[in-house]
């Protein structure tokens, strides 16, 4: 296989979206789309995560230290991408009439229809030149409690719920498939 170079980019590592959920200052609740998300050991299982720019998220976060990050799938890809298409000072972008629950162990708002709600706990944050890179402590996991059936495959679970991921600018299906370029999903969303 013959090589190229190239500037810097992660084209075809795709990550897995997640909706940051966060208190804003008067208490009403806020959701984000993020995807520089991962794992990592520190005694127990952490959550390492990246922000880039000034975003109501990441100003939500650095004030309270505590956030959710609800799994996105295929069926909540539409309000998803509305969520990560619009910008978080926008007075109406939360009026969409979201199933939005609190966490059972942190203050933070989870969205109800995601099977995985992760309550997260920042420990440290590492600021950068336009960001912030946070490794952060699980304080609870809520998920469906279908997810728990032991006579379910992993695959077959994963098949249910049907995670999406994106890159290239694009979202794709737990099976591959071209779910559209970023804000094209949220065309469908009736907002009325």
């Amino acid at each position: 296989m013959t090589k190229i170079s190239l500037k810097p980019y992660n084209d075809y590592c795709p990550q897995t979206l997640f909706l940051y959920g966060t208190n804003n200052e008067d208490g009403t609740p806020d959701l984000g789309l993020f995807c520089w998300f991962s794992y990592y050991w520190d005694n127990e299982m952490g959550v390492m995560c990246a922000i880039g720019g000034n975003k109501r998220t990441r100003e939500n976060i650095e004030r309270e230290k505590i956030f959710s990050a609800n799994l996105v799938t295929e069926e909540l890809l539409p309000l998803a991408d509305y969520l990560g298409c619009t910008n978080g000072k926008n007075a109406d972008k939360m009026k969409l009439g979201l199933d939005i629950g609190r966490g059972r162990v942190l203050d933070v708002p989870v969205l109800e229809n995601s099977p995985v709600n992760f309550e997260l706990e920042v420990k440290d944050f590492f600021p950068q030149h336009d960001g912030v890179v946070m490794l952060c402590k699980m304080r609870n996991v809520l998920q469906d409690e279908e997810l728990a059936a032991e006579d379910v495959t992993a695959a077959d679970k994963l098949f249910k719920i049907a995670p999406v991921r994106t890159t290239c600018k694009h979202y794709f299906g737990y099976k591959g498939e071209d779910l559209g370029p970023w804000g094209g999903p949220m065309k469908s969303l009736n907002k009325d």
